[in-house]
């Protein structure tokens, strides 16, 4: 519950911790943010980490600080970009073993197929959706590639989606956060901020069940 908490605390009050660690580390803020949205797209079982949150902070204190928001933006796009590759070729490994007869444990060859009927379906959109859903942005990817999506498509998408998500959140907080119905509620700004990321997946989510319905009333 403890740690709950702490994490709690670090997504609401992000724009502090990162003021000490911009006048800690100054420059190298860079390559702590690069390694930090490469884990939380690029790793599976990072997907708690604050992306959204912490891309509009560091819009934020771009602003403010010797932190270029253009270079941000460069580096922030290339590590979201790169996570995503990761993460699919992490779910392709996967699931090429399972397709050819390899046990690994908790996931069936059904699963696989199920996959990749979803991606075949809902493919190229909940790449870039997704971007904007927390959790799902790190699971996508991995099932992209466990269900064998193309590659092609996959790094199109990916890399429109990857430069949207950071150029939204990231010049958001630049251009918004210093405002001061923001800067002196953050911890409400971030929560607003969380609830824009679901409303894409949500609003995607009742258009399929909305179609679905319709159907089967005919």
């Amino acid at each position: 519950m403890e740690l709950l908490l702490k994490f709690a605390d670090l997504i609401l009050h992000i724009d502090k911790y990162l003021v000490e660690i911009v006048s800690l580390y100054g420059t190298a803020t860079y390559f702590i943010l690069f390694f930090t949205i490469f884990l939380e797209t690029g790793a599976v079982i990072m997907p708690f980490l604050p992306g959204d949150s912490l891309l509009f902070a560091a819009g934020m204190i771009s602003a403010n600080s010797n932190i270029n928001v253009f270079y941000l933006f460069i580096i922030l796009s290339i590590a979201a970009i790169l996570g995503d590759n990761l993460n699919y070729s992490v779910g392709k490994y996967f699931g090429l073993r399972i397709k050819n007869g390899q046990s690994i444990p908790f996931v069936k060859k059904e699963h696989v197929e199920k996959t990749e009927r979803f991606y075949a379906k809902y493919g190229n959109k909940t790449i870039i959706i997704a971007r904007f859903v927390p959790m799902l942005r790190t699971l996508a990817p991995f099932f992209a590639g466990f269900g064998s999506l193309n590659y092609g498509s996959f790094i199109f998408y990916n890399i429109i989606g990857g430069i949207m998500w950071v150029f939204l959140f990231l010049f958001g907080g630049h251009y918004f956060g210093n405002m001061p119905i923001v800067k002196n509620n953050f911890s409400i700004a971030i929560i607003v901020v969380i609830i824009l990321s679901l409303t894409p997946g949500l609003f995607e989510f009742i258009r399929e069940k909305y179609k679905k319905e319709e159907v089967h009333e005919e």
